[in-house]
């Protein structure tokens, strides 16, 4: 019964609203509120920001069926908003052109305040003056809101018409809707920036480290080699291994911060680059590296393989190959699976003697390499191949 009574009331009120608004205008809010949504699916999407701030203002010169439609940036230290994006305008005006920011524009009203500004009568507006470009361009009508940050205002949403109808209270809320999702997209690409800004000050203090560390070293290896030059020949060797030493790490980091590697790297490349800095104790060899590409480690990790290599590399060049006869030395580097590296240094000499054992081994060498072998979890296995050696370990990398 109560159904029956409701269908009468239904009928009646649509037959009174219907005939109030035209297809045309449905059609508009329809398409308003598509416009709203792409334009929040792209703010969201992270479009590049000069390209949505551009596709905003064709958008909603389209939702409101106006001619022109301009982003204006605040630029607080000239007191003036500068149109930074735009639909209708002749070339030359984005990027040039501006308008004041003070309380007598309507622009910079609208920013003062934070309240929206619609002016359907530019001609006889007693509340504001009519801006030069306005005037210029014979605009009768303009609707401005502000464009909100992450604190302080970015600038003005503004649409502009020729025409001599009105903006009413539906179009406003539908270019306040565009300029919510515009400042989602503001306040994102003002975090990026920041970010951006973080992570090239944390990698310009990275690289200054690795810079200083490696002269700082550099200075540790000569005074190293001065020490030994007034001890006896035993002695100076001494110190000429150490300071040999030293120079390679000091390498490795002059490497890093010349490469801007901060914190990874391509393990390959960065192995390739030390072994040719392999100093004139290996002079007597050929060393080859085979490195696969796109292995990328973490910063600290590839130093400790890499002075590894180097040790291994400078082991073999004196004990395989003794009296500076010459001879290959050859460092492979490859994926073993989806969790390993496979890294071997190899030669084509004498081989190991039989009783070698590397962990009762006493030269600093061997104590070096097996110390960042169990800094980096693995173990070095140590074999004889016809001819020659080979020394081999999994490296573990997440």
């Amino acid at each position: 019964m109560s159904d029956m009574k409701s269908t009468p009331i239904v009928e009646q009120a649509t037959n009174e609203v219907v005939p109030d608004m035209t297809r045309k205008a449905l059609e508009q809010r329809i398409r308003q509120q598509e416009i709203l949504s792409e334009l929040g699916v792209l703010a969201l999407q992270g479009a590049s920001f000069d390209d949505l701030l551009q596709k905003t203002v064709h958008l909603t010169a389209e939702g409101l069926n106006v001619q022109f439609c301009k982003v204006l940036r605040h630029i607080p230290d000239e007191n003036r908003l500068l149109v930074v994006a735009g639909v209708g305008w002749d070339k030359g005006i984005v990027g040039v052109a501006s308008v004041g920011a003070d309380l007598e524009s309507p622009a910079g009203f609208a920013l003062r305040t934070g309240k929206p500004v619609i002016s359907n009568h530019l001609e006889n507006e007693e509340r504001f003056r009519t801006p030069e470009l306005l005037a210029q361009y014979g605009i009768r009508r303009a609707m401005n809101v502000i464009l909100q940050g992450d604190g302080k205002p970015f600038g003005v949403l503004e649409v502009d018409s020729k025409a001599d109808d009105e903006f009413v209270e539906h179009d406003l809320a539908f270019l306040q809707g565009t300029a919510n999702m515009l400042g989602m997209a503001i306040e994102r690409e003002r975090t990026e920036r920041h970010l951006k800004a973080a992570l090239a000050r944390q990698q310009f203090l990275v690289k200054e480290m690795n810079h200083r560390v490696k002269n700082s070293l550099a200075i540790v290896g000569s005074l190293i080699q001065m020490q030994g030059r007034s001890g006896n020949s035993e002695t100076a060797y001494q110190f000429e291994e150490t300071a040999r030493r030293v120079s390679a790490i000091a390498r490795a980091h002059e490497r890093l911060y010349r490469n801007n590697y901060v914190e990874s790297m391509d393990l390959g490349a960065y192995v390739e680059e030390v072994c040719e800095d392999v100093d004139s104790s290996v002079s007597h060899c050929t060393v080859h590296v085979e490195a696969e590409r796109g292995i990328n480690i973490q910063v600290d990790d590839a130093i400790s393989v890499a002075l590894i290599i180097v040790e291994l590399v400078t082991n073999s060049a004196k004990y395989a190959y003794p009296d500076g006869t010459s001879g290959k030395i050859l460092v492979n580097i490859e994926r073993e699976g989806d969790k390993n590296i496979l890294i071997s240094v190899c030669d084509e000499g004498a081989g190991f003697p039989d009783q070698f054992d590397p962990q009762k081994s006493r030269g600093l060498g061997m104590r070096i390499v097996q110390a960042f072998a169990k800094q980096l979890h693995t173990t070095l296995t140590f074999n004889n191949r016809s001819p020659g050696a080979e020394v081999r370990f999994l490296f573990p990398v997440n």
